[in-house]
């Protein structure tokens, strides 16, 4: 491929099928994923992991630290800063109880992946080093799923700080893929005091590193992502500053970005919304352009 997108084997076949009406489309998992910033010399670097080359979706590719919802973040009220949950839910586009649980994958997530919680013992404060070994064990814990976000928030003492936080867009997984995901994109900025480390046992490596730098990495072919990674990192190159960005996303439209696949002069054209330089052509019998 000329670029690094990350184009699975199996879609031409899949995607075939879906046109034939005999693939059902699976329904999408609640997912949040976070882009960490933090500002440098050189302008805003942003968090990617390197997602392990054995993991069955996206194996090798780049991305942001993330995941899918806990059903327990819909039952149980955490502990809350900044805007409520009404109007979360306005933002997301979903209800009050999965604005709730939306945002607390986002911070979860984040703390589980990179070890950086965006959280505080008041409605104004953050949590400093969280590097340390009771800290590590409550981190093991959220991952096993043996301890919820609210228990955990609860047990520290600690209040989710919400307006940490910016959403940036969403994207929905084909309908043609086996393993779907409906995710919501936030921004935030490190806290002073935090450190991120590879606390993820789905990654092999983690990078601080400018959106354009990685944009243009991934243009040599040098990093795959997938589509919503790419598209997101060449937005974040218009700001210089984290703060920057977390302003500019509170005007973000977040109508859902879904690819659509059609037939058109004997080829399957898969395609976008928006956004063009994913497009792509597969003739009905079988090749990929």
């Amino acid at each position: 491929m000329a670029n690094g997108q990350w184009y699975p084997p199996e879609w031409p076949d899949r995607i075939r099928a879906l046109a034939a009406g005999t693939l059902t489309p699976v329904a999408p998992k609640r997912a949040a994923t976070v882009m960490l910033l933090k500002d440098t010399g050189g302008g805003t670097a942003v968090h990617m992991l390197r997602r392990r080359a054995s993991m069955a979706f996206a194996g090798g590719a780049y991305a942001y630290p993330g995941g899918g919802v806990d059903p327990r973040d819909d039952d149980h009220q955490v502990r809350w800063a900044g805007p409520t949950r009404a109007w979360w839910a306005q933002r997301l586009g979903v209800d009050e109880t999965a604005a709730q649980a939306i945002v607390c994958a986002a911070v979860r997530e984040t703390y589980e992946e990179a070890g950086v919680l965006l959280a505080g013992p008041a409605h104004d404060s953050v949590v400093g080093d969280t590097t340390g070994a009771d800290w590590e064990a409550d981190r093991a814990a959220l991952v096993a799923r043996d301890l919820s976000f609210a228990e955990f928030l609860d047990r520290r003492g600690l209040v989710l700080r919400s307006d940490l936080l910016g959403a940036w867009t969403r994207w929905i997984t084909p309908e043609f893929e086996a393993r779907r995901y409906d995710t919501w994109f936030f921004v935030a900025a490190l806290p002073e005091g935090q450190r991120t480390r590879n606390a993820s046992t789905e990654a092999d490596r983690t990078v601080w590193i400018a959106p354009r730098e990685a944009a243009a990495r991934y243009d040599e072919g040098e990093l795959l992502m997938m589509p919503p990674t790419i598209a997101t990192l060449r937005q974040l190159t218009a700001y210089e500053t984290a703060a920057g960005a977390l302003d500019a996303a509170q005007g973000r439209d977040l109508t859902p970005v879904l690819a659509t696949a059609r037939l058109v002069d004997g080829e399957i054209v898969l395609s976008w919304p928006g956004h063009d330089e994913f497009t792509k052509h597969i003739p009905t019998g079988g090749a990929t352009a």
